[in-house]
């Protein structure tokens, strides 16, 4: 099964070159080590609930981004293989200051439980995170996949969520309190490519309107979701994760 890592991080603003020249050198390691595509994507619209959303997840302050990142794999045994390789290869070492709190980072492991392939290279991205209780799997994905045409139907050119398989709990943030994950739930990160940001919103608003995006309410907890929008800044390797 396909597999991916997901990263929300805040980085200061005023260091998105360095954070940049960083993404840059460490992808390489990736793809020596078995990724098929590494992604970063710099906040643009990300939303403020009066509960939870992305900056919440990472105690971002005022002079920092969130920043939406990931990782694809051909599998979780790919990834778990490499990461021990990836913690000693000295290129990953900072030749500095880290641009952004790894403290306050927070990371996943899911696997892809639909996506709707194709897409190539994109220019706007809409990530989400939320929970769906774990008897609700399949009515997760049936809900993806029927939103996912609509989608389509309105500009996006690709559709990819991740099902929780290896989500941590960190010391000072994590992705279980970003939406309040509750035993018995797992966390799903997923997001919307689409060619640029005129097209998300024109779509986004024709989605608004539709009434069949009403007929059937979603699997996951939609008060506690939390969502985003974010340009591309590196998009290192195979445009289609690795799928053929």
């Amino acid at each position: 099964m396909m597999y991916f890592q997901g990263f929300v991080i805040p980085v200061k603003t005023g260091n998105r070159s360095a954070y940049l020249d960083m993404a840059k050198r460490v992808a390489p390691v990736f793809a020596d080590n078995g990724a098929l595509r590494t992604v970063e994507c710099w906040g643009d619209d990300v939303m403020v609930g009066k509960v939870t959303d992305l900056r919440k997840a990472v105690q971002a302050e005022d002079d920092e981004t969130v920043v939406l990142s990931w990782v694809w794999w051909p599998d979780k045994a790919t990834c778990d293989a490499a990461t021990a390789k990836i913690m000693v290869d000295d290129r990953m070492k900072p030749g500095g200051a880290l641009p952004f709190d790894g403290k306050r980072l927070i990371y996943g492991g899911f696997d892809v439980s639909f996506d709707t392939g194709g897409g190539g290279r994109f220019g706007y991205v809409d990530g989400m995170v939320a929970s769906v209780p774990d008897g609700k799997r399949q009515a997760f994905v049936d809900h993806a996949a029927k939103t996912a045409r609509l989608f389509q139907e309105n500009g996006a050119l690709r559709v990819v969520n991740g099902w929780g398989a290896d989500v941590p709990v960190g010391k000072v943030t994590d992705f279980p309190r970003a939406v309040q994950a509750k035993d018995g739930e797992t966390v799903i990160f997923g997001w919307i490519e689409w060619p640029d940001k005129p097209t998300r919103d024109a779509g986004m608003g024709a989605m608004m309107q539709d009434p069949r995006m009403r007929e059937a309410p979603p699997a996951w907890n939609g008060p506690l979701a939390i969502f985003g929008g974010f340009t591309p800044i590196l998009d290192a390797g195979n445009v289609d994760g690795g799928q053929t």
